[in-house]
């Protein structure tokens, strides 16, 4: 869309999965992209920056190579630790914490003056559809990313003065690395297709489309919103 044509767009975790789906719209799009990741790209761009970042540490130093006005941020990292509560441990939770949510408080911090200086900037977070519908092995990942719906409702009550819509993109399986072990053989695959009302699981692009939305002008009016992008998993039965 014109509409992000020359507009500055950080895409934390942007090097794999979802985020790069993300970086690689956003950039058909003629937005500026600024990538904080581990790994680095796959891909290439003139509008493309990158700089390596761990969001488990401090991220203050990378302030400084934030454009001036920073007019959508989207924080992609996520983990999928799914096992037995019996066998999580509390560091299980703890990782899983520091990943999805203090990760995302690194984040935001780091760029929020940034976006400020945009006059009217989104955010965008990513949930789980485990957060709303109760499933088996699914207590620390959904415990975080329920944390991380929390913090994005309170995040938009406290910065719509300042234009800043923040909004949660709650997800089911997606086929991205991060779910490799979840679809290893094709038994697995046709099995988690099945659940899903519309038959079959996410892709990286199905989100992307929706967060390359939310970060546009057209969304002005959504903000506080929890949205799943879920093939129907989490309201259909």
């Amino acid at each position: 869309m014109a509409d992000k044509n020359g507009k500055n767009y950080l895409v934390v975790g942007g090097s794999s999965g979802i985020g790069l789906a993300v970086v690689k719209q956003l950039l058909e799009e003629g937005a500026n992209v600024l990538v904080w990741s581990r790994r680095s790209l796959p891909i290439e761009s003139p509008h493309l920056q990158h700089q390596v970042a761990d969001v488990t540490t401090d991220l203050s130093s990378l302030q400084a190579h934030l454009p001036e006005q920073l007019h959508g941020l989207v924080y992609s990292p996520g983990t999928i630790n799914l096992k037995p509560f019996a066998r999580l441990t509390v560091q299980d939770f703890e990782q899983d914490f520091a990943v999805n949510v203090s990760g995302a408080v690194r984040s935001i911090q780091a760029a929020l003056k940034n976006l400020k200086q945009a006059g009217g900037a989104s955010v965008v977070l990513f949930s789980t559809v485990a957060v709303g519908v109760g499933m088996g092995f699914h207590a620390s990942v959904a415990a975080s990313k329920g944390a991380v719906e929390g913090l994005g409702r309170s995040l938009a009550a406290e910065l719509s003065p300042s234009k800043i819509r923040v909004n949660v993109l709650a997800p089911s399986l997606t086929d991205t690395p991060l779910a490799g072990a979840l679809l290893s053989s094709p038994e697995k695959r046709e099995a988690s297709d099945k659940r899903h009302p519309l038959g079959r699981i996410g892709t990286a692009e199905d989100l992307s489309a929706a967060t390359c939305f939310l970060l546009d002008s057209t969304a002005s009016w959504i903000t506080g919103q929890v949205i799943g992008v879920d093939g129907g998993l989490g309201s259909l039965r």
